[in-house]
């Protein structure tokens, strides 16, 4: 497994299968990466996953059986989920994101963008492609604004309701590093700034997604931007 014994075991799902091999090409020459198995549709990305446990899946959203989507709802919860897509669409990425994605990027970023995902899912992080975490932005800050529904992925799998507020409330520290990570920041960054271990982020960040019912810090960062959005 990819901690630290192991390179990080990688299951690629594309129905493509050029993508598939290109993909491959690029993660196998990693000294700290390894493409355990590929899959053509959903379902067999979930069975595959399943028997294999791998670290990371790539899941393609538009795919046979079981789209992007649905894959990442039901492996979030078991490995890192890196929805890689090429379709730039508001629903998609916001329905990807509350089912649990740890990160989302489009096809066209390229090799190094998708390498940079994969450590970043593994650190904790989570890389979501630059254009789309722009318009996320947009989307949070300006009141009322929504994202455009996609018909094909609303056929697929119903979009989760937004987070709920949080059970317990936040505490000041608590939300001071909810706000840093939702602008970006990694474990070690909020660590050096705030004068705290590594390890005590990740408590911290335990605490928030336990409290506002976030699956990852993907979540945290969303919940973070639709409360900027409330107040407007």
């Amino acid at each position: 497994m990819g901690n630290g014994t192991g390179p990080v075991r990688i299951l690629i799902a594309d129905d493509q299968a050029d993508v598939r091999s290109a993909f491959r090409m690029i993660l196998d020459v990693q000294p700290d990466m390894v493409v355990v198995a590929e899959a053509a549709d959903g379902a067999a990305a979930v069975e595959e996953a399943r028997r294999l446990r791998p670290d990371v899946v790539l899941a393609d959203i538009r795919m046979p059986k079981l789209d992007g989507l649905e894959v990442t709802r039901q492996l979030a919860d078991q490995c890192k989920v890196i929805v890689v897509t090429t379709f730039d669409l508001d629903e998609y990425v916001h329905t990807a994101l509350r089912h649990g994605a740890a990160g989302f990027l489009l096809k066209r970023s390229g090799p190094v963008l998708l390498i940079e995902a994969v450590r970043a899912a593994m650190a904790g992080d989570a890389l979501i492609s630059p254009q789309i975490t722009v318009r996320l932005l947009r989307h949070m800050a300006l009141p009322g604004t929504e994202p455009k529904p996609a018909p094909a992925a609303k056929a697929a799998v119903a979009a989760p309701p937004p987070i709920a507020g949080p059970t317990e409330e936040l505490t000041t520290r608590e939300r001071e590093i909810a706000e840093l990570v939702a602008d970006g920041a990694t474990n070690a960054e909020i660590g050096a700034g705030l004068f705290i271990s590594p390890g005590t982020v990740k408590n911290h960040l335990a605490n928030i997604q336990r409290k506002i019912g976030a699956r990852n810090r993907v979540g945290i960062a969303a919940w973070i931007w639709e409360q900027g959005a409330g107040r407007q």
